[in-house]
């Protein structure tokens, strides 16, 4: 019998490890279910129960505690002084005593009812530690395995968890496989009845700024700081950046030798094109830059308004705009004005 209940100590200590559960917090749930069981299945003969499990041998034992009294109204609940004493004879009027009251078959009854209660417990502090997880990395960006794919719905395998990319926040120009590796970014993390809903994203600006964050060791360090970023996911992103140590070319860093730190990042997000802005507190000079490669002849702003009104060379109003009006878009959000655009003959 000793060795069974060894057996069952070892293989609460296996599930805490593979489970990462807190062996205390598994063992309070167990004596929880056991005294659940007992009341159960014994529920005519004693109420007011503790269990105790044995740390070292993992015998498992009912106590009942009764309460000390002159005149005994209900077995139950209390005991007399005279039978207490012959428990301990420091008992006194008033005292709690713990009476063992095992039954001969609570082992296997115990086990059978227990298991489903302890089993439900596991999950409910599992979906915890995701969520607790999970939860520090929104914001984030993070690497999965695409799992499965139902209609559209994408589901990564990040690890302990999985991930929902949902359609609207997928790119329309990539296409996704079954076992295919992503970098995503972290939208939300929340709690639901079926656990931790991990919703990611590959279509937010924040990826852009974060894969330069993981890739850019001058940005990680907070010497050159993203500043703000604007996309058309799948075609093009605009990235502003700047740094307070004259000794260092923000966009230089982020190019990297041969462009290879840019290229990497580039890659990742399977060949998108990305400009990269010189940062500019004086609002004039950070329109012009993020009108790359547009070269601008003259510029007025209505800083209340947020509104800016550019003349550029009649060669280039079409780069200025960009197919679509892309670059142009992308200006604006990026510098947060709404921009006009004329060319030097129509300004006249």
């Amino acid at each position: 019998m000793k060795s069974k209940k060894s057996e069952l100590l070892l293989a609460l200590e296996q599930i805490c490890e593979e489970k990462n559960i807190s062996k205390d917090v598994l063992l309070e749930t167990l004596q929880q279910a056991l005294i659940l069981a007992y009341k159960r299945n014994y529920s005519s003969v004693h109420n007011n129960v503790f269990v105790d499990i044995n740390n070292e041998t993992g015998a498992i034992r009912v106590y009942a505690q009764k309460e000390v009294v002159e005149n005994v109204e209900d077995d139950q609940l209390h005991i007399s002084l005279e039978e207490a004493k012959k428990v301990k004879k420091i008992y006194e009027i008033g005292d709690l005593v713990d009476i063992e009251v095992t039954p001969a078959t609570f082992g296997r009854i115990a086990a059978q009812t227990a298991k489903q209660l302890v089993m439900q417990r596991i999950r409910e502090v599992e979906r915890n530690n995701i969520y607790d997880e999970f939860s520090q990395k929104e914001g984030t960006v993070i690497e999965g395995v695409i799992q499965r794919i139902e209609k559209k719905n994408i589901y990564l395998d990040v690890g302990s968890a999985e991930t929902y990319l949902a359609p609207n926040e997928q790119v329309a120009t990539e296409e996704y496989d079954f076992h295919q590796h992503l970098k995503v970014y972290v939208t939300e993390v929340k709690k639901t009845t079926k656990g931790p809903l991990i919703t990611v994203s590959r279509t937010r600006p924040q990826l852009v700024s974060k894969l330069f964050e993981q890739e850019i060791p001058e940005i990680k360090d907070g010497i050159i700081e993203v500043m703000s970023v604007s996309r058309d996911a799948g075609s093009r992103s605009k990235i502003a950046v700047k740094t307070n140590d004259e000794n260092v070319d923000p966009i230089g860093s982020c190019i990297g030798t041969k462009g290879m730190r840019i290229q990497g990042i580039i890659d990742e997000l399977n060949g998108e094109k990305i400009d990269i802005v010189k940062y500019s507190d004086d609002p004039k000079e950070f329109i012009k830059a993020s009108l790359s490669p547009a070269e601008v002849i003259s510029l007025e702003i209505d800083a209340d308004e947020k509104q800016a009104h550019v003349v550029v060379p009649f060669d280039q109003l079409s780069l200025a705009i960009g197919k679509e009006g892309q670059n142009v878009r992308l200006a604006a959000r990026l510098t947060n004005y709404k921009i006009d655009i004329k060319s030097d003959r129509d300004s006249k």
